[in-house]
């Protein structure tokens, strides 16, 4: 019987550190939790999910700095995919502005989440499929019956 939260080979950490087993489990749980939370405090705020919805996808502009480089790919992709940027923005929007601008930090946030719920991670500059939660790409992973918690649901 497989266990969730033992690694697989595909799973495996690496020598950069990605996580594997239960820390990888509990990483994309939280990162789901971080989408709820988001979600959750932007419709409490009455944001617009036309808008929601447009800028979702927006911190994955950052990806661009991957056509100057690896390194400067792997930094600017982990700026714009770290809480600590919207977290900030937010806490100064919402004092500066009100929940109106703020809700655009929580669009972030919830972006993160969701990236992080499917495996995402901050990358390395070793090349993009090297992140603190997967050693490759996590493509395969999205396959029916691969993601750790869908083995949960099984009971496997």
């Amino acid at each position: 019987m497989l266990s969730p939260f033992a690694p697989s080979s595909s799973h495996a950490p690496s020598s950069e550190g990605a996580a594997a087993g239960l820390p990888l489990t509990l990483l994309r749980i939280e990162g789901g939790l971080a989408l709820a939370a988001a979600v959750l405090a932007y419709g409490a705020l009455g944001g617009a999910w036309g808008l929601f919805a447009l800028l979702f996808l927006l911190p994955d502009l950052s990806m661009a700095g991957y056509l100057l480089g690896r390194r400067l790919g792997a930094l600017s992709y982990n700026a714009g995919h770290t809480y600590i940027a919207p977290a900030l923005a937010g806490a100064v929007l919402y004092l500066a502005d009100g929940p109106h601008v703020a809700r655009l930090a929580l669009i972030w946030a919830a972006h993160i989440g969701f990236d992080r719920l499917l495996g995402y991670g901050l990358k390395y500059p070793t090349g993009f499929g090297r992140t603190h939660l997967l050693t490759a790409a996590p493509r395969s992973s999205l396959a029916p019956g691969r993601l750790p918690l869908a083995r949960v649901a099984k009971g496997a």
